[in-house]
């Protein structure tokens, strides 16, 4: 049983309403970093925001483990749609994770020499049950992540040649490599914001859209899951 687990999310907006949820919350700010450590659904859990990019998640994911104890790992929030089958406000959820901007040969070349980042089926089953229970239109596919903002139409057909993901971020699989280094189980679930094409920019950057609903979705499910594993 997972009695201990960490939350990230790239975005304030990702994490405050799951942050919300902790019941007797401690703060601990490292690296730049606040950490919300509390009890929902009866299990220890760390909220953080773990800022934007590769880098950013992959260290908040070690010091969640390493400092706070989690037992899984857990990234909630938004991302690009890159798949015909679902559509903006609905979710995507993990069943691997991959970069679409890495020379994957030679990562793979040290542990857990991977190119690929596969989550855990217990964890997808948990949040496909919080996707039906909360009437959440998913899809369960490949995550591909980047250092990149992908808002325009040519970017996003090279992605989609690539790696033929269901949508692309920017921190999922980094977690996932970080998770898989210490062979611990995680899951990503992301609700889509866009459709990664220049509205995608115009929406998200210029306009600065408001994306508390689809965070909503987001920490509806990821508190679902919680209750569940």
């Amino acid at each position: 049983m997972i009695e201990n687990i960490g939350i990230l999310g790239a975005m304030p907006e990702e994490v405050r309403l799951l942050s919300e949820q902790l019941e007797g919350v401690a703060r601990r700010r490292i690296a730049g970093v606040e950490f919300l450590s509390g009890r929902m659904a009866g299990k220890k859990v760390t909220v953080c925001c773990a800022g934007m990019g590769k880098v950013n998640a992959a260290a908040a994911s070690q010091l969640l483990i390493s400092v706070f104890g989690a037992q899984a790992l857990l990234f909630s929030g938004i991302a690009g749609n890159m798949s015909t089958e679902i559509g903006v406000g609905d979710m995507v959820i993990s069943d691997e994770a991959v970069y679409h901007d890495a020379e994957l040969p030679m990562i793979a070349q040290s542990y857990p020499f991977l190119s690929a980042y596969p989550a855990d089926p217990e964890l997808v089953a948990a949040a496909r049950a919080a996707c039906d229970d909360a009437g959440v239109r998913y899809l369960v596919g490949r995550i591909a992540t980047g250092d990149l903002f992908i808002g325009d139409s040519e970017t996003k057909r090279r992605i989609e040649k690539a790696c033929h993901p269901a949508c692309v971020e920017m921190e999922g699989a980094a977690v996932a490599q970080v998770a898989a280094k210490n062979d611990i189980p995680f899951v990503i679930l992301r609700t889509m914001s866009d459709n990664c094409d220049e509205d995608a920019r115009e929406k998200l950057v210029v306009q600065q859209f408001d994306i508390t609903d689809y965070c909503r979705t987001a920490s509806t499910v990821t508190a679902g899951v919680i209750a569940r594993v």
